[in-house]
C-alpha cells in the first residue's frame, strides 16, 4: 500500500481509498474498482485507524518534505462493522474535515443506510459488490466533483480572495472558498467555515457585494451564504428556511420574503 502524497502526482484519474478490515473483501472492492477506466489509484486500508494515518500523511507531508500539502482521495469506499473505529465514526470525522471527500459504505449491513446519509454518505452499497453497482456510485462521485464548477464556473474564475481574522492576537487568513456562510454580528460578521467561526470588522454588506460574482448570495438582513453549498430550499407557510451543508452538520438557515425571490433566481440560473 503506497499512502504517501506521491499519489498526487497524477493526472486526470480518480484517486480512491478502499478501507476493509477483512482481507478478501479489501482486495474484491481494490479488484473491481481498478477495472473501472476513470479509476487511476486504488489505496488500501486494514481499518479505520490505518484509513485515519493514511489520510494524515496524504493531506501533510513530513516536515523535512520540500513537497506541498496534498489534495487528499477523490473518495473513500468503506466497510461499516471494523474493530476499534468503524466506518460510522471514520465518515463522522471526515465530514468535520474542511473539504471532506465524497465516503461511500460498502457493508453487509441493510440496516445503516438512514444513518450513512446522514453523515453525507454518497451511495450505499451491499456485499457482495457487483461491477454495475460500484460504476453507479462512480458515476455519482464524478458529477459531484464536477457539479461545482459546471454550475457555478465563476467560482472556479474568481481568485480565492482572503479575509485576516485576529484573535487573541494570532491572526488567522480564512480563505473565500472555505466559507460556508457569513453572519452578521453587530460591527462584525461571523464567518462560518467547516473548522469553525471567525469574526472579522466587515460590514455584511460589502461582503455581499464584493462576494456576489463568487457565487454568494445575501438570503437575509444577517446572513450571507456560498450557493453551491446549499442543498435545500423550504418553505412552510410563511417561513422559509435553507440547509447549507448535508449531514448533521448541515445548518438551517433563514430566508426574508425579499430575498427569497433573489435566491430562487440564483439557484436556477446556472440551468437556463
Amino acid at each position: 500500500m503506497n499512502s504517501t502524497c506521491e499519489l498526487d502526482q497524477r493526472t486526470d484519474g480518480l484517486v480512491v481509498l478502499a478501507v476493509d478490515d477483512e482481507e478478501p473483501a479489501l482486495e474484491e472492492l481494490a479488484h473491481l474498482l481498478e477495472r473501472d477506466g476513470r479509476v487511476e489509484t486504488v489505496v488500501s486500508a486494514p481499518s479505520a485507524v490505518e484509513a485515519l494515518r493514511v489520510l494524515t500523511n496524504w493531506r501533510a507531508p513530513g516536515a523535512h518534505s520540500s513537497r506541498p500539502a496534498c489534495s487528499g482521495p477523490d473518495a473513500v469506499f468503506l466497510d461499516i462493522g471494523m474493530p476499534e473505529l468503524n466506518g460510522m465514526e471514520l465518515a463522522e470525522t471526515l465530514s468535520r474535515m474542511e473539504f471532506p471527500p465524497p465516503v461511500v459504505f460498502v457493508t453487509a449491513d441493510d440496516s445503516r443506510a438512514v444513518a450513512a446519509f446522514a453523515v453525507g454518505a454518497v451511495d450505499y452499497l451491499l456485499k457482495p459488490l457487483s461491477a454495475e453497482r460500484l460504476a453507479a456510485s462512480l458515476d455519482r462521485i464524478v458529477t459531484k466533483a464536477a457539479d461545482k464548477p459546471a454550475r457555478y464556473p465563476e467560482l472556479a474564475a474568481a481568485e480565492d480572495e482572503v479575509i485576516p481574522v485576529e484573535l487573541a492576537g494570532v491572526m488567522t487568513l480564512v480563505h473565500r472558498s472555505s466559507v460556508r456562510y457569513v453572519e452578521a454580528s453587530g460591527d462584525y460578521v461571523r464567518i462560518h467555515t467547516e473548522a469553525g467561526s471567525h469574526l472579522a470588522r466587515i460590514p455584511l454588506k460589502e461582503l455581499a457585494d464584493r462576494w456576489r460574482e463568487a457565487g454568494f448570495v445575501k438570503i437575509h438582513r444577517s446572513y450571507l451564504v456560498a450557493l453551491p453549498l446549499v442543498t435545500e430550499v423550504l418553505q412552510t407557510g410563511p417561513n422559509r428556511v435553507v440547509k447549507v451543508g448535508a449531514g448533521p452538520h448541515g445548518q438551517v438557515l433563514p430566508v426574508s420574503r425579499r430575498n427569497f425571490r433573489e435566491l430562487k433566481k440564483r439557484l436556477t440560473e446556472p440551468w437556463k
